[in-house]
């Protein structure tokens, strides 16, 4: 039974992430840790995700630009994402689903509320490193770096192509790293590696499914409708796991 809803919740996600360009990690994670314990649930969604977000990078592609322009967030982002990682072996699955679950309110609580933060050119060489570190070791705890970074693309004014093609070049690298740093920390057993290939698989299939859902549904509507699923599981952990 285990086995199946682990199948259904990475699909339903990865159909979240072909439909709006990001979120498995955000819907997946939460989701999965209702029927596993948080970390092994960071654990087997590493691989899904850097496989999908390597197919999403191809499909738009980045000029080297981009890929210079992000040097520095990335290069502090792995610093963070070791960090944070380590941080995981220290934390209980307790506490590690509070701030996952914080995390998730804070995001749909920004979007809600329909706050626009903008970021002056100017200022981009000195917050990069900033923001860097922090989606690192927020990815790195939660499996979630997708909060922070995706508001940073927002406020850097990004076009759709180089943001779509900017989150899915960083979240490569930064699941990378993410994956040296649990098989390093014995978080990544030989049985777990087993089922996050199969998970990947399932999430291939969903992640078709969302591009197609993407071409024929409105944008918008669906965009509420997983806000408010966000909104109610966020909640649900937080409450659940302060009591």
């Amino acid at each position: 039974m285990t086995a199946i809803l682990a199948a259904g919740v990475v699909l339903v996600a990865a159909l979240v992430k072909g439909s709006i360009g990001f979120g498995f990690p955000t819907v997946g994670t939460p989701l999965l840790s209702l029927v596993l314990d948080v970390k092994t649930s960071v654990v087997v969604l590493i691989l899904p995700n850097i496989v999908m977000d390597t197919l999403q990078f191809v499909r738009r592609g980045a000029p080297m630009a981009t890929v210079r322009r992000f040097a520095l967030l990335l290069a502090f982002g792995a610093v963070g994402t070791v960090v944070g990682t380590r941080l995981l072996v220290a934390l209980s699955s307790r506490t590690a689903a509070l701030i996952l679950g914080a995390f998730i309110v804070a995001f749909v609580g920004l979007s809600v509320t329909g706050v626009t933060l903008r970021v002056p050119h100017r200022w981009e060489r000195w917050l990069s490193p900033v923001v860097g570190l922090l989606v690192g070791i927020v990815g790195g705890i939660t499996n979630v770096p997708g909060t922070p970074l995706v508001i940073y693309f927002h406020a850097l004014g990004l076009g759709k192509h180089e943001f779509v093609s900017s989150v899915a070049f960083t979240f490569v690298v930064y699941k990378l790293v993410q994956l040296a740093a649990v098989w390093y920390y014995g978080l990544l057993s030989p049985s777990l590696i087993g089922a996050s290939l199969l998970l990947t698989l399932i999430a291939l299939v969903g992640f078709w499914l969302g591009l197609m859902v993407q071409d024929r549904l409105e944008q918008r509507t669906f965009n509420r409708a997983v806000l408010v699923f966000l909104a109610v599981l966020g909640l649900w952990l937080v409450v659940r796991n302060l009591h």
